[in-house]
């Protein structure tokens, strides 16, 4: 444990010296926070509270990015050629990755949601120990994805080009950066095989509308089966060298870690749960946007009333 820690501690320092981690941890996700909730929710407390789930949600995932490249880098300076000859394995290498991606961006978050609260007074983050546990689990799930990206790519470039062609479908076709309601019903089906979908959507309705952890069992279970999966995977695939090599077939087997969610996404395409939860979101922010226009509307309109029956009752 004492070798973990310090090898943790090492993965820290080594994360705030790499630009693109920091990026990633750091700069992107203050930039979104403030672009989605200060332009897009107009500083609106109601559709802060609305946009808020996919902000941290969308923040969370990020992480993955950094750590992939982060990883893939090492390998490619010789860095994890050191680690090597020393007393540790894969897996102590890569928990102890994701240990560190997690004090990262935990933080962060909670800068966040501080932020959320002070500066757009939004009404309410929601359950405390459901949304712990929905954050904690999407920052271990998808930094296993980033382990994973960086065990079966072989340099920077194909790192590059694999976390794109995940990243755009994980907060495109999830919720994360449009509502889920407003997007296509072919683009909704679709998005409820992504493990992102159950992030928001857990995240949305715990802050929204105070969710359990029990009530979200589906979306914490399928994103802790799918980390465990991840992670195996990973420290199957990892290497330590630079000269070494992924074979093609072994890059199939990262299919293998969707299997949790074409289950999840068979069983929700029939029940429409997640669905009825997003458009359900989806209306009562909209509602509480249109309520307030709506009674300024008759309170404008009750003096002209008042003033026409004040002057024609002396008539």
């Amino acid at each position: 444990m004492k070798n973990f820690v310090a090898l943790t501690r090492m993965r820290i320092h080594l994360a705030m010296r790499n630009k693109m981690f920091f990026f990633f941890i750091l700069v992107m996700p203050f930039a979104f926070f403030f672009i989605w909730l200060g332009v897009f929710a107009k500083g609106v407390p109601q559709m802060v509270g609305f946009y808020l789930g996919p902000v941290l949600a969308f923040n969370v995932m990020g992480s993955f990015w950094g750590l992939s490249a982060a990883l893939v880098m090492f390998r490619e300076q010789g860095i994890l050629r050191r680690f090597h000859v020393a007393p540790v394995t894969a897996s102590d290498l890569l928990a102890s990755s994701i240990v560190a991606n997690f004090v990262l961006t935990l933080p962060t978050v909670l800068v966040e949601l501080f932020l959320a609260r002070v500066v757009f007074h939004v009404p309410s983050i929601g359950n405390p120990l459901s949304l712990f546990l929905l954050v904690s689990v999407g920052i271990i799930s998808f930094g296993s994805l980033g382990l994973v990206v960086a065990s079966v790519t072989n340099t920077m470039q194909e790192t590059q080009v694999l976390n794109q062609l995940l990243w755009l479908p994980l907060i495109f076709l999830s919720g994360a950066t449009f509502p889920l309601a407003f997007l296509p019903r072919t683009v909704q089906r679709i998005g409820l095989f992504l493990p992102s979908t159950y992030l928001v959507n857990g995240l949305q309705q715990t802050i929204a509308n105070s969710a359990t952890a029990w009530s979200r069992y589906a979306e914490i279970l399928s994103l802790a089966a799918w980390a465990c999966l991840t992670f195996f995977l990973s420290a199957q695939l990892f290497r330590w060298e630079p000269e070494a090599r992924t074979p093609r077939r072994a890059k199939l087997l990262v299919a293998a870690t969707a299997i949790p969610f074409l289950l999840l996404g068979i069983v929700e395409n029939r029940t429409d749960r997640i669905l009825l939860e997003a458009r359900s979101a989806f209306l009562t922010m909209t509602s509480a946007m249109s309520a307030p226009a709506s009674g300024a509307a008759s309170s404008s309109r009750k003096p002209a009333t008042g003033e026409k029956t004040s002057d024609s009752s002396p008539k």
